[in-house]
């Protein structure tokens, strides 16, 4: 198997300057993945207050929709962060494994697109339940259809089955989808094209007029692969990814 990654996926930063926000905008356009997530996120973190925990923070995209009149925010990542593209010095680090903070410590838990990167994954959940407020909220989003990244250190794709599971200690648990098949088909193209048109090796770049000529249907993927995020046209029984809703 060929684990070369030839289309690395960029660090996911928040829109703090003019040049990241336009990025960070134009990537809820076109990466399907980032929307979904963005979209639960934003209404998760609507609702919360008090001691807010973003779990394998990376580069805290979404700390900016946290009201920090009413939260107190603690980022919390591994100490080698930079194999992901991350390099970050004003949080917690820890091993990937222990949540280095007390027993019933935060009122609300964020962990965005992280499990699959955890080999242990059933003592980082654990670790969560344990560090978790009786009555408190955490939400978790996954990738399903996704390609292998950060290679190797992407390790799962979780069934709701497993999800169920693995989350069975908590109180409410809800499973939602993100998007249809019809979604994760456009996200396809979508990656397909950009790995093609911004190739890796200088010859490819002979091709580009062939990428300039076929660019209306990519459009096409984007336009359908957003319509069927609000419309939740086609199945999600395959979608692009699921959201974990839990309380304990």
């Amino acid at each position: 198997m060929n684990s070369k990654e030839n289309f690395t996926p960029k660090a996911h930063t928040p829109p703090d300057s003019f040049f990241n926000a336009i990025r960070f905008y134009i990537r809820l356009i076109l990466d399907l993945q980032v929307i979904s997530v963005y979209r639960h996120i934003k209404s998760f973190l609507s609702k919360t207050n008090g001691k807010l925990l973003d779990l394998g923070c990376g580069q805290s995209p979404y700390r900016f929709l946290v009201n920090e009149k009413t939260n107190t925010y603690f980022g919390l990542d591994i100490a080698d962060a930079s194999k992901f593209d991350y390099d970050r010095t004003d949080i917690t680090h820890f091993d990937g494994s222990s949540i280095p903070f007390a027993d019933n410590y935060f009122e609300n838990i964020l962990c965005t697109e992280v499990l699959e990167h955890v080999e242990e994954y059933q003592i980082l959940v654990d670790e969560v339940y344990r560090v978790l407020k009786p009555g408190g909220s955490a939400i978790f989003t996954i990738p399903w259809s996704a390609r292998y990244h950060y290679i190797p250190y992407d390790y799962f794709r979780y069934t709701p089955s497993s999800l169920q599971k693995i989350f069975s200690k908590f109180k409410d648990l809800r499973i939602i989808p993100r998007g249809t098949d019809v979604t994760a088909i456009s996200s396809k193209l979508i990656v397909f094209y950009f790995r093609n048109a911004f190739p890796n090796k200088i010859w490819l770049y002979l091709f580009t007029p062939l990428w300039l000529l076929i660019s209306p249907l990519i459009i096409l993927a984007v336009l359908f692969g957003q319509i069927s995020l609000l419309t939740k046209f086609g199945s999600d029984l395959d979608p692009i990814g699921y959201t974990i809703c839990i309380k304990k």
